[in-house]
């Protein structure tokens, strides 16, 4: 590490101990550390696990960037920074697998003013957006983040384009008034194609990705992060660096945090990935990082309760309808997400099923995914479908007829007026969905520099962060598809701005 240190520490709590026991010295640190032969010894494992014996000897942990993470935003932010200059970055992710919970994204990445809008003939504007997003967000989110993430939200489309990760397939999400929300060509889960396009482009990079890394620790001198501690096979492993760039996502998957914040959402289900246990959350907040809206949880309105499947937002989007036990109609399925949830939940033994035709089916690709799972019930007519889910045939033949008269320009009940169509004729499908835990829209303080702050606003020095595990840009609720805006506008700009600070 460059530099005569002053007062070097390791911040966290696997050496630590508790929160507020006294930190360790680099010396006393390295000193422990020699004892378990930790110098020299094997790294973390590359992406293709192998077992320790295999593994070369990391004989210099000393790199530019360290990112903790392999979502959307941690990959984008390796290739931006790699691609600006950065030959010595490494990507430290805790799980056997890469992509987080961006594996699980379905609907899409929502950008404004794209190059496939315009060749499709969509009208939209930059300033739509930002001020649907804020809307969406009540109001809550930061103006100037949001404006940045709207702003660049066309670049990142083209810079994925580049990459080999085509978006063109444009839909819509709920609390948008445009089409807006893109998917891979052929209609399919956005992280289906997202993860392994950003994971090949890092291979072709040569950039590593070792997995089974658990990041425990963040190393600090005279207040800046200098590098991590992370923990492979129980051995302890320093990694220096220049800057450190936190992209550990959200925490759905830790019943504990959930319950510290929202103490109301406790017994949910969780469309999370194992590995989203709020690691960053508390990494950052011991090297003094303001956490800001940590109680803003976001729950899913379309979640399949037995597997904790997502259905995705696109699929209401291509025109699905929520009917609940009496086979009726209850609200706006293109509202925002916390309203349609709350709604679902006050109903009738709080049973909901998501009903589609053969046209919404074709639309989105990602239904065929949860049919394999024998989660989608299927029927040759409407009749038939509501013996198959247990609702009045009556009830539900009136309901969508009064849908079908909703898409020929009758005025709904419910005020829905985006991504209506009229049911054809023909197979009926339905899934059974309720509210589940979806995403952590509260996180680290930054700025559009990605920097993290602390209390004061000012930045932590060498400490940055990208995407879930960031707060302030969704507000008190996020819109479908601003997630993977998110994680790619920030991912890569994060990666430019380290590179901006580290190369010579």
């Amino acid at each position: 590490m460059a530099g005569n240190a002053k007062t070097s520490s390791v911040a966290g709590s696997a050496i630590n101990g508790a929160s507020g026991a006294p930190r360790l010295t680099r010396r006393g640190f390295l000193t422990s550390a020699g004892a378990l032969g930790i110098l020299g010894l094997a790294g973390c494992a590359p992406q293709n696990i192998s077992s320790p014996a295999d593994r070369d000897p990391v004989e210099n942990n000393d790199y530019d960037v360290v990112i903790v993470g392999a979502g959307g935003a941690g990959l984008s932010a390796a290739i931006a920074a790699h691609d600006a200059g950065v030959e010595n970055v490494v990507v430290l992710e805790k799980m056997g697998v890469n992509g987080g919970n961006t594996n699980y994204s379905s609907s899409g990445m929502n950008a404004s003013e794209t190059k496939f809008q315009k060749e499709q003939g969509i009208e939209d504007s930059t300033d739509l957006f930002i001020q649907e997003t804020l809307d969406g967000g009540h109001n809550a989110g930061d103006e100037e983040l949001v404006t940045f993430m709207c702003e660049n939200s066309a670049g990142a489309i083209d810079w994925l384009d580049g990459l080999g990760i085509t978006l063109d397939n444009i839909g819509q999400t709920g609390g948008m008034s445009v089409k807006r929300c893109h998917r891979p060509t052929d209609g399919s889960a956005v992280g289906a194609t997202l993860v392994p396009g950003l994971v090949a482009a890092a291979a072709e990079r040569g950039i590593p990705i070792r997995n089974l890394c658990e990041v425990t620790e963040l190393v600090t001198d005279d207040g800046a992060v200098v590098g991590v501690v992370a923990n492979d096979n129980n051995t302890p492993t320093v990694y220096n660096a220049k800057a450190v760039i936190l992209a550990a996502g959200g925490l759905g998957s830790n019943p504990e945090m959930i319950a510290q914040y929202r103490p109301d959402l406790k017994d949910f289900v969780s469309t999370n990935q194992p590995g989203a246990t709020g690691d960053g959350y508390r990494l950052a907040e011991k090297v003094g990082a303001e956490l800001v809206q940590m109680d803003q949880i976001q729950i899913h309105p379309t979640v399949e309760q037995t597997t904790h499947s997502l259905v995705a937002e696109g699929i209401r989007g291509s025109g699905a309808i929520l009917v609940n036990s009496e086979g009726k109609r209850f609200f706006d399925e293109m509202s925002t997400r916390d309203k349609v949830s709350a709604a679902e939940l006050a109903q009738p033994n709080g049973d909901v099923w998501c009903v589609f035709d053969q046209q919404v089916y074709d639309a989105n690709k990602a239904v065929t995914k949860l049919e394999k799972q024998g989660l989608v019930t299927e029927a040759d007519s409407v009749a038939g479908l509501a013996e198959a889910i247990g609702v009045d045939a009556a009830a539900l033949e009136a309901t969508i007829a009064a849908y079908d008269a909703v898409a020929g320009g009758a005025a709904d009940e419910f005020g829905r007026t985006q991504g209506c169509i009229v049911f054809a004729d023909g197979p009926m499908y339905a899934i059974k969905v309720a509210p589940g835990i979806h995403h952590e829209m509260g996180g680290i303080k930054i700025n559009v520099n990605n920097e993290a702050l602390d209390a004061d606003g000012n930045p932590i020095p060498g400490l940055y962060a990208a995407g879930e595990v960031t707060g302030g840009i969704h507000g008190n609720n996020r819109i479908g598809g601003n997630a993977v805006c998110d994680i790619e506008v920030f991912g890569k700009n994060v990666g430019e701005v380290v590179a901006s600070r580290v190369v010579a």
